[in-house]
């Protein structure tokens, strides 16, 4: 079929054209922020799943109703290398002189611009940035300026909560990948979102992570999970994955076969991303207007070559050798969580021997605990892909001819 018609979207983070399984999760995300507007008592929400569940799709999609109910946003990516308050400043800049904008000065929109330039002084943003936040105004002194993002990011999201809900709006911080703050970020994090609650202000914090993020935030701070909800995203059901499948077909006068469904629900496990992977490249191979189980069957040699060479092979190559091992002992034991103790049998080892390496593919986001002494791959169907490369007896990341 003509490929430019297609409707199907593989990249990552990329919304689908139908995003089905999650119409709960946006109904109660819209009752947050209609709750925060109005003054109200609203826990924010971090969601986690597994890689490829559509974290970020969903995000994005509670970005737009935030936007649609008036609310002033910024998106980020937490990065393991670079400090949550450098990632922030420039955003929060922008929706302080947006709140100055939107009519005549208030005292707390002047406050918070003088706040905003106390923090950016406080964590030195100009030499974490390359530039510096520029505002024409005094910094407000002794007020987050002590250079600790857990005394500073407090004050600072009160000061724009402050400035916004003179102006009767709201912000809404959305911060993906929150796994990848540091623990020290992470309780400032939390800091400022109980001074919201506190407060009473109109912020909202939308988050999006691995699973092992709800021990992350529950070290951090023990009353977080007060602060917070924190649906899990996994995968569709049957009937959402035909949903998800049928919907953009339907559009475009194209139909799936209930083999065809059937064979792409078995073969993904229902994941959103590898749904749109496999749809996209059956679309592609299809001749007239139905996708028939055949073509589910050719679409799973193309899509397996396009997810080797680029989705597994990226994350396959930031491991080490001792990292590989205990990744391929995993995948040998089957599908599912495995016990340490097993694990490290099939390396030949002690539990206590290979657990600093376990430790250390949890921090990378390859593998959780779903719960004490068991280890999962955050990443669906890698164990599939560890089988496959293994029966080559090649090095997918050697580049030499």
């Amino acid at each position: 079929m003509d490929p430019v018609r297609n409707p199907y979207v593989p990249g990552a983070g990329a919304s689908p054209p139908e995003l089905a399984g999650r119409e709960d999760l946006f109904t109660q995300a819209g009752i947050v922020l209609q709750r925060a507007l109005g003054g109200k008592s609203a826990r924010s929400f971090i969601a986690t799943g597994l890689r490829g569940v559509g974290k970020t799709v969903v995000l994005a999609r509670v970005e737009q109703l935030a936007k649609s109910a008036g609310y002033l946003t910024c998106f980020v990516e937490a990065e393991e290398e670079k400090p949550l308050g450098a990632t922030l400043a420039p955003h929060l800049r922008r929706m302080m002189l947006e709140l100055d904008r939107l009519g005549a000065v208030t005292e707390q929109v002047k406050r918070g611009l003088r706040v905003l330039k106390s923090f950016a002084s406080g964590l030195r943003i100009q030499s974490v940035l390359g530039f510096s936040i520029e505002l024409d105004v005094e910094p407000e002194h002794g007020t987050a300026d002590t250079g600790d993002l857990t005394t500073d990011l407090p004050d600072m999201i009160s000061a724009l909560g402050h400035a916004a809900q003179s102006r009767h709006t709201g912000v809404a911080l959305f911060i993906d990948e929150i796994q990848n703050l540091s623990e020290s970020d992470l309780s400032a994090l939390i800091m400022a979102m109980h001074r919201v609650m506190r407060e009473g202000l109109p912020i909202v914090l939308v988050g999006a992570g691995l699973p092992h993020l709800v021990s992350l935030i529950g070290q951090a701070k023990s009353y977080a999970e007060r602060l917070f909800e924190f649906p899990v995203l996994g995968p569709l059901s049957p009937a959402e994955c035909e949903d998800a499948l049928r919907t953009p077909a339907e559009r475009e006068s194209v139909d799936f076969t209930p083999e065809a469904v059937e064979e792409v629900v078995r073969i993904t496990r229902g994941y959103p991303y590898f749904l749109q992977e496999w749809a996209y490249h059956a679309w592609n191979v299809a001749h007239g207007d139905r996708i028939l189980k055949g073509d589910i069957q050719v679409a799973t040699e193309v899509s397996l070559t396009s997810l080797d060479g680029g989705f597994f092979r990226m994350r396959y190559a930031r491991l080490t050798p001792r990292e590989r091992e205990y990744c391929q002992a995993m995948a040998e034991l089957g599908e599912g969580s495995h016990r340490s103790g097993e694990i490290a049998e099939r390396m030949g080892s002690r539990t206590q021997a290979v657990a600093p390496v376990r430790a250390t593919l949890i921090r990378k986001g390859m593998v959780y605990s779903p719960a004490h002494g068991e280890t999962a791959f955050t990443v669906p169907l890698f164990e599939n892909y560890l089988h496959r490369i293994r029966t080559m007896g090649t090095d997918p990341t050697d580049t030499d001819d």
